[in-house]
């Protein structure tokens, strides 16, 4: 982003400098003017990105120059965008319309039937109604075809989760020929179940609320509707709050779309998203993608991702990152507590998405932050291509060792229960090898092992470089084990491997140097000792 002042001085915020001579453009005229000094480009060692004067005076065709460089380069990320299939086809939205038509039709039926059930009286059995609402990427716009859905079904007060929703419209949906690989994940922090409709997966949790009737479009962001609900409905809820607070708050939608279809590709090829592995989730990503369009309500594209890059790279963690939402903060108000990088929900009253960041993935996330402002913060170049930011994290290369954790079931259906359970306590398992090897890095990707007869899903997690060393992983496996009593069961092997024994398709290759900043050069890994 540049900025004129009323005097056709330029101003560009520094994590976006360019060598201004290299442009060689015939319209800029360069003349005399201040010398050049940077004001405060980092408050501390990790301060946010301030604003730095040019050390000369250019005339208008300059700044237009800027503009049309920048929208030139957003143009070239959209295309990119596109080529890399981030947007669905308009016969992919029309499926997800009528899944989600379907969806709505199923839990009018359910609801009906619950009515019937409980013995309403007819007149509130003709009014019983309940809710589907949207939410994550797809409530956010932000979708692309192999994304998922994650529909919130919202029942009245009658309608129970333990039996009518996890019975009554569980058996409903197995009835159903549209229907397939059912799951029931009653014990995580937002019960839900997960299954696929006309093929399109669905995650479906369940908010009960203290009425007699859900109407279809009910808006939950009004009191009316929240009063005195229980702590499970209450989370289940707060997907749907966030996506609907975000979208009030940002200053233009489609943009932030835009930003946010790249910060998500971005952490995917990086390997830090994916919350149960210790990276961020989606709802972290579309706050700091709100962040950055609310800070400069006025950029383009090219500019908040240099923005993004250059914020977070410098960013004082553990303070809290908050949208702005016309409020007053709350005085004293403390972060999440357990958290590294703590970021608040848009939403009232106010709380903190929930954490599993650990020191390994925080160390991880901040070096992504730095390679990313490394190669984004002169993007004006003219030779400067989108893909390198995109490139899948190397691996092989960066790791000698690593964890393989198999797990593996009679059938698919009981091993999608088994992964998903032991997903859910995998922060568990990366803390006890952070104890032991001071460092690892758990590669989000999951692989199977065709040498295994039986249907498996197989992680491979990467240890500390300078640690070589014999790890013994028996109790490292016997402590995990433990963790995973009182839910599904299955099987899990735990080993260490080189990196000349990983699969083909998890030896990355594609990583160039070009503008690539050595994560060892400024942050050092952690250690055992903390």
């Amino acid at each position: 982003m540049a900025y004129a002042n009323r005097n056709q001085g330029v101003f560009i915020p520094y994590h976006q400098l360019v060598d201004l001579r290299s442009l060689n453009h015939p319209h800029v005229t360069f003349v005399p003017g201040p010398p050049i000094g940077l004001i405060n480009p980092r408050n501390g060692p990790v301060g946010p990105p301030q604003f730095v004067p040019i050390g000369a005076t250019f005339n208008r065709s300059f700044h237009e120059l800027l503009i049309r460089m920048e929208e030139e380069k957003s143009r070239s990320l959209l295309q990119f965008m596109a080529g890399e299939g981030l947007v669905p086809s308009p016969e992919e939205e029309i499926k997800r319309k009528v899944a989600i038509e379907k969806l709505k039709q199923i839990v009018m039926e359910w609801i009906k039937r619950v009515a019937c059930n409980c013995g309403l009286d007819e007149r509130r059995l003709r009014a019983a109604s309940a809710a589907v609402l949207t939410y994550g990427s797809y409530g956010l716009g932000v979708h692309n075809s192999e994304s998922d859905i994650d529909a919130l079904c919202v029942g009245p007060r009658f309608a129970t989760m333990g039996e009518d929703f996890f019975v009554v419209l569980h058996n409903m949906l197995t009835s159903r020929p549209e229907v397939s690989e059912v799951h029931c994940v009653k014990d995580a922090k937002v019960p839900l179940m997960r299954f696929k409709l006309d093929g399109i997966s669905i995650d479906l949790p369940y908010a009960q609320l203290k009425v007699m009737s859900v109407p279809e479009n009910v808006d939950i962001l009004n009191l009316y509707y929240l009063r005195n609900i229980d702590e499970t409905s209450w989370r289940s809820l707060s997907g749907v709050h966030a996506n609907k607070w975000i979208l009030r708050l940002i200053p233009n939608t489609k943009v932030f779309q835009s930003l946010l279809r790249c910060i998500k590709l971005w952490a995917k090829r990086r390997g830090v998203y994916g919350n149960l592995l210790g990276f961020f989730g989606g709802v972290h990503l579309a706050i700091l993608g709100a962040f950055i369009c609310q800070r400069y309500p006025n950029a383009r594209l090219s500019g908040l991702i240099s923005s993004f890059f250059g914020t977070f790279a410098f960013w004082d963690w553990p303070k809290p990152i908050i949208l702005q939402d016309g409020t007053s903060p709350i005085s004293g108000s403390a972060a999440e507590p357990r958290s590294l990088m703590p970021i608040r929900l848009p939403c009232r009253p106010h709380e903190y998405c929930h954490s599993n960041i650990t020191k390994s993935t925080f160390y991880r996330i901040r070096v992504e932050f730095i390679r990313g402002h490394t190669l984004t913060k002169d993007l004006l170049r003219p030779d400067f291509d989108w893909g390198c930011l995109f490139e899948p994290f190397p691996y092989a290369k960066k790791y000698t060792r690593f964890v393989k954790i198999c797990l593996s079931a009679s059938d698919q259906d009981e091993l999608g229960e088994w992964v998903g359970w032991v997903k859910s306590r995998f922060r568990s398992l990366l803390v006890k090898l952070e104890e032991i090897q001071g460092f690892c890095d758990p590669n989000p990707t999951e692989y199977v092992d065709v040498n295994v007869a039986e249907p498996n899903t197989v992680f491979y997690w990467g240890l500390q470089p300078e640690r070589s060393h014999f790890l013994d992983i028996k109790p490292v496996k016997d402590d995990f084990v433990k963790s995973l009593s009182n839910g599904p069961t299955g099987k899990i092997t735990l080993s260490v491997v080189q990196a000349s024994q990983l699969p083909k398709n998890a030896q990355f290759d594609s990583e160039s140097n070009k503008g690539y900043l050595n994560p060892n050069a400024n942050l050092n890994y952690p250690t055992a000792a903390g």
